[in-house]
């Protein structure tokens, strides 16, 4: 019998991840063993700083993959949204699960829509990929940085902290707690982060048993449009905390691909699309971004960072 280590954070979303993980594999493999491992990353120990502020790249991820190259773990499983383009050497992504929702949505006692916030509400977000499409929307809405797991960000809302709070639709779903949802944000308004909504499942490259049986949990159309999106990502030389969004779908054999890259303040928003077929999909990443580039996405990620 085969043992298994899954690495994990130790919210209940990231629970919620591991154990749907875990439980698709027994189904595909009644014969193994399976253990979840609970870790507490540098991302999860920060709660009082903006994630921009605490600096470097997978904050929610990091100990998870030092778990897997000390072998203390077999695979780690994280949301796509989180996981750095460029990984540690001899790991892999080597499944990419069905995308939820990959919307954001608005949770508030107050307003119906986004549309319908009032100038000098409190919006709770820690997102600079929203702050700036959402000063787009109203330049006098007034953010307010929102850090913690869902549920804490739920009641810090029914608390009175805020007047609305933005949230991934996927882990409220995932959650239920979806009565919670007032709008489902469209993309239009707010286009989500690169991998928003899609579950990936890490492994050591050269651990060819454990992989064998990760790779049947990955979904085709999924996988090909979070690769498409970190492309994207990629060219821009972008981080899932800069106000860098994509999404693609997919129809027929024909891949879309929306993105963009906006100034802080929402005063410039660069966003365009391109639409391709299946086998150019990540060209069609690395197009876009340079369509980007030459209308000015990265005179605004230079001065950002700088």
């Amino acid at each position: 019998m085969k043992k298994i280590k899954i690495a994990t954070r130790n919210s209940m979303l990231a629970k919620w991840q591991a154990e749907y993980v875990k439980e698709q594999l027994k189904e595909n493999h009644s014969d193994i063993e399976i253990e979840l491992l609970y870790i507490k990353t540098e991302g999860d120990r920060f709660l009082d700083s903006p994630l921009f502020n605490i600096g470097g790249k997978g904050l929610f991820i990091k100990e998870l993959e030092e778990a897997l190259l000390s072998k203390d773990a077999d695979i780690a499983v994280h949301s796509m949204k989180d996981v750095v383009i460029d990984l540690p050497e001899g790991l892999e992504i080597a499944a990419i699960m069905r995308r939820e929702d990959s919307r954001d949505v608005l949770v508030s006692n107050k307003f119906n829509t986004i549309k319908k916030i009032s100038s000098n509400s409190i919006i709770g977000t820690s997102s600079l990929r929203r702050q700036s499409q959402l000063r787009k929307i109203d330049s006098n809405i007034q953010l307010k940085d929102l850090r913690g797991n869902v549920e804490t960000r739920i009641r810090k809302l029914d608390d009175g902290e805020y007047d609305a709070i933005i949230l991934a639709a996927a882990g409220i779903i995932r959650l239920g707690l979806k009565k919670r949802i007032t709008e489902l944000v469209p993309y239009s308004d707010i286009l989500p982060a690169i991998g928003q909504g899609a579950i990936g499942i890490e492994c050591r490259s050269d651990d060819i048993k454990t992989k064998n049986l990760i790779t049947p949990l990955g979904d085709k159309n999924t996988t090909l449009c979070v690769l498409t999106e970190r492309e994207f990502s990629r060219r821009l030389n972008g981080g899932c905390q800069l106000p860098i969004a994509a999404h693609a779908t997919i129809e027929s054999n024909q891949i879309t691909l929306d993105g963009l890259v906006a100034k802080l303040d929402g005063s410039q928003v660069i966003r365009s699309s391109q639409t391709g077929n299946f086998e150019d999909a990540e060209k069609i990443g690395s197009s876009l971004a340079e369509s980007l580039i030459k209308r000015g996405a990265d005179v605004i990620l230079k001065n950002f960072i700088n």
